[in-house]
């Protein structure tokens, strides 16, 4: 029903900014809670954020002041404008689809993923 693409991923310094996109193809991303989780090597995948079909946005405590969601409703693409960044931010980060609620920080509450974009966030 929904594909989902992220970008924007690279390699950054400590203290640097990067925003990521996710363009969401199908039905229109309006249709949808959009979150956005990370995972690293060897560990389980972590939420991140997410923003409501009215835009209401939540953020896990590890990024909040730092990173903000947003959404362009026309362009059917969410965006994840991380700031201050640290090492511990390095991770693939995914976004994702759910029609309804959950339990948002289950990776199992949400339908729809993205392949992934890597971070990196060196000292």
């Amino acid at each position: 029903q929904v594909q989902l693409v992220e970008s924007g991923g690279g390699s950054v310094q400590a203290g640097g900014s990067l925003r990521l996109s996710c363009a969401a193809s199908g039905r229109t991303s309006s249709s949808y809670h959009m979150g956005w989780f990370r995972q690293a090597p060897g560990k389980e995948r972590e939420f991140v954020g997410y923003i409501s079909r009215s835009g209401a946005t939540y953020y896990a405590d590890s990024v909040k002041g730092r990173f903000t969601i947003s959404r362009d409703n026309a362009k059917n693409t969410v965006y994840l404008q991380m700031n201050s960044l640290k090492p511990e931010d390095t991770a693939v980060y995914y976004c994702a689809a759910e029609a309804g609620l959950g339990v948002i920080y289950r990776p199992q509450s949400w339908d729809y993923w993205g392949q992934g974009t890597q971070v990196t966030v060196s000292s």
